[in-house]
């Protein structure tokens, strides 16, 4: 028997045959789509089953999980991280430090904004915990042979002896994600037969067979690894008399290059360049043509274009806390009518663009879903990117740091595992799986970030998600202008009306009615 036989063999007796996830308040919404059960991930992650070195090195001997500073010492494959985040982390500093400490602006000893600690990455006090395991077949558009991914989300934590000589952990501001293939194109189930997409879908949905998880004893763990992607929090500012809080978050990819074995620095997807582009004439003409192609602009609206690696950077900042308009957000472009690029350059789309490809695009029959106006152009731009989706709804920069199973009494923890953002887009996902369990072709197609793709389901009605209390809805709804119609449906439930909760002409929150 293959030693990755016998550890999904010890997945399958630890899950008992099926989940449960009765400890999380929003359970029905996850079951199917994600593990979130504070035990049950206790569980996996005191097994070994699934740690880090586990997964990337199967050969290796031993249970006991590795500490930061053996992990990335150890494992070859994750030789080239460290350096390439030290490598970021001195940027931003270069970006934000002037003047003098007594003048309390700079990031740093010394100054009022201070960076995450980087020797947590290489101490023996810290390691990272599993903090979930997330099904995202609902994007196997990107490629539909591996059947979308699977997502193992890992959350740094620091270990260290209380008072009374009893363990204590704290969890640090950092998640690690290890991106697997949800099948391997050469995957077998126990017949010696292809696996499927629809099996694997139909092992999630019933809880039951989660052999399913990192694919099956037949395909090595090497073809089933895609990437890495990492979130820090890479500083933070409390609030003072200069400014307001803040913390931004830095986010990377790394893609597994099965031929040397590594992870290796890469773009993030749809992750614009938005420096390199405005500077460039030539490749802003380019990006701005790809864009508006008629058939390009058909999958921006849908959520699902790709757009080409030549247009992307390999880091991102997402700072928080962002507002509820487009235009509260960090500007990923400074390309819209109105804002200048680097240098006071012209901006790359104006109204009449955005209005013109929209006109082409019906003239050849494309209808679009989402992008009905100038402004639904402007919020899918940014909420396609990495940043501008982790700036919306998001818990801080996270959209899933996980519950806190390391705390006493995690199991009754009220503390929701992930974001608005997180939960409301289940419905979506689970619709994807159904599909796929059932040999249908799936409508991999998403709405906003802000508001979730319902698809004719009541399920979030009512909710914080789609249009109770606390939900984004339309402004221009409530009375306050004329309706946008990329927003039209970002309406209220009964009792509720739209009300301003920010400085946004345009999106508010719905909140009880009021004389």
């Amino acid at each position: 028997m293959s030693r990755a036989l016998r550890i999904l063999l010890a997945i399958t007796l630890l899950l008992g045959g099926v989940m449960s996830l009765s400890a999380a308040e929003n359970a029905p919404l996850v079951r199917g789509t994600a593990i979130t059960d504070p035990d049950l991930l206790r569980k996996l992650d005191q097994s070994d089953a699934l740690s880090i070195p586990r997964l990337l090195l199967p050969e290796r001997n031993g249970n006991v999980p590795l500490t930061s500073d053996v992990l990335f010492a150890s494992l070859p494959q994750l030789k080239e991280i460290p350096p390439a985040i030290d490598a970021e982390f001195d940027r931003y500093i270069a970006q934000h430090k002037r003047g003098s400490p007594s003048e309390t602006i700079g990031v740093g000893e010394g100054f009022d904004v201070q960076l995450f600690d980087r020797g947590n990455l290489k101490s023996a006090h810290t390691r990272f915990v599993l903090a979930g395991i997330v099904n995202r077949m609902d994007r196997a558009y990107v490629s539909g042979e591996s059947c979308g991914e699977i997502r193992l989300i890992y959350r740094l934590a620091r270990f260290y002896a209380g008072a009374d000589g009893s363990d204590i952990a704290t969890r640090l501001p950092m998640t690690f994600n290890l991106v697997m293939k949800a099948r391997d194109a050469h995957q077998l189930d126990r017949n010696g037969k292809p696996v499927t997409c629809a099996e694997v879908a139909r092992r999630w949905l019933d809880n039951g067979d989660w052999q399913g998880l990192i694919g099956s004893h037949s395909a090595p763990y090497d073809a089933m690894i895609d990437r890495i992607e990492t979130n820090i929090q890479i500083s933070i500012a409390p609030k003072s008399a200069l400014h307001d809080f803040r913390s931004d978050y830095l986010l990377k990819v790394f893609k597994y290059d099965p031929g040397t074995r590594t992870f290796v620095e890469s773009t993030l997807e749809n992750q614009i360049d938005r420096d390199r582009i405005l500077a460039d004439d030539a490749l802003r003409r380019e990006f701005k043509d790809w864009l508006l192609t008629p058939a390009n602009l058909r999958e921006f609206d849908r959520g699902t274009a790709l757009i080409p690696e030549k247009f992307l950077t390999k880091a991102a900042v997402a700072p928080t806390p962002a507002g509820f308009d487009v235009s509260d957000l960090q500007p990923e472009f400074g390309m819209m009518q109105g804002e200048k690029g680097e240098g006071g350059s012209d901006p790359l789309f104006t109204a009449d663009d955005v209005v013109g490809a929209l006109k082409r695009a019906a003239a050849r029959g494309v209808a679009m879903d989402n992008i009905r106006s100038v402004p639904g152009f402007q919020r899918r731009l940014n909420d396609i990117t990495c940043s501008g989706c982790h700036q919306t709804r998001g818990i801080g920069g996270f959209h899933f740091p996980g519950v806190d199973w390391l705390t006493e009494g995690a199991s009754n923890s009220t503390t929701v595992p992930a974001s608005p953002h997180f939960f409301g887009d289940q419905v979506r996902r689970r619709d994807i799986l159904t599909a796929f369990a059932e040999g249908k072709r799936p409508d991999f197609s998403r709405g906003f970030a802000s508001r979730p793709q319902t698809r004719g389901s009541q399920e979030l009605a009512g909710t914080e998600y789609q249009d109770g209390w606390g939900a984004h809805c339309s402004l221009q709804n409530a009375g306050s202008g004329t309706a946008d119609k990329s927003f039209t449906s970002w309406t209220c439930a009964k009792g509720l009306t739209c009300q301003p909760a920010a400085a946004s002409s345009r999106i508010g929150m719905c909140f009880i009615k009021t004389r």
